[in-house]
């Protein structure tokens, strides 16, 4: 059975994005790019909303001038399949398959028949998800910087937590890791 874990850039006040006009994070330099995309070689499978989906598109094709650590993840992320979790979308592109439908009984089943990490993209997914027990850990990168407003990395209630680790990272980066309770 994988673990499924959802795992988000987030700013010390606890926003992935920030308020529109207003600030945002920090793009990941070259250090913090390529720990992101060990994690990304890493992924078995990732699960996405519309909304990040249709953002992460960004890497389904080489745009020429991009460095290496970003060719590097565009490489890891082509080849990994996806799930798009979605009733507006009727098509998704390469190496993904759309979700339109029972995404309780299909996200549980793919759990259940996955070994290895199941990656979750999306504050509004992971909040349905956590209503429905199937993530095992959250993955919160804090960056050194506060947004003041914006998209919160928990979309609804904040589920029970238990903390279980920490790493510094590239750029001032604190992972925190914590486990369902």
């Amino acid at each position: 059975m994988a673990t499924m874990i959802f795992g988000m850039l987030t700013s010390l006040d606890g926003y992935i994005t920030g308020p529109e006009g207003g600030p945002e994070l920090p793009v990941p330099e070259a250090p913090l790019h390529r720990y992101f995309n060990r994690l990304m070689h890493d992924t078995q499978v990732s699960v996405c909303g519309r909304k990040l989906y249709q953002a992460m598109r960004y890497w389904d094709k080489d745009r020429g001038d991009w460095p290496d650590e970003a060719r590097e993840f565009a490489m890891a992320w082509q080849t990994t399949p996806k799930f798009v979790c979605s009733t507006t979308l009727r098509d998704v592109g390469p190496n993904a398959t759309l979700i339109n439908e029972d995404v309780a009984g299909t996200l549980k089943h793919l759990k259940a028949e996955t070994e290895g990490i199941i990656d979750v993209g999306g504050a509004e997914l992971a909040a349905s998800l956590d209503g429905l027990d199937l993530i095992d850990e959250y993955h919160l990168y804090v960056n050194p910087v506060v947004l003041g407003g914006g998209k919160p990395f928990f979309a609804a209630k904040t589920p029970k937590l238990r903390f279980i680790g920490q790493q510094i990272l590239p750029q001032d980066v604190v992972l925190l890791r914590y486990a369902a309770a």
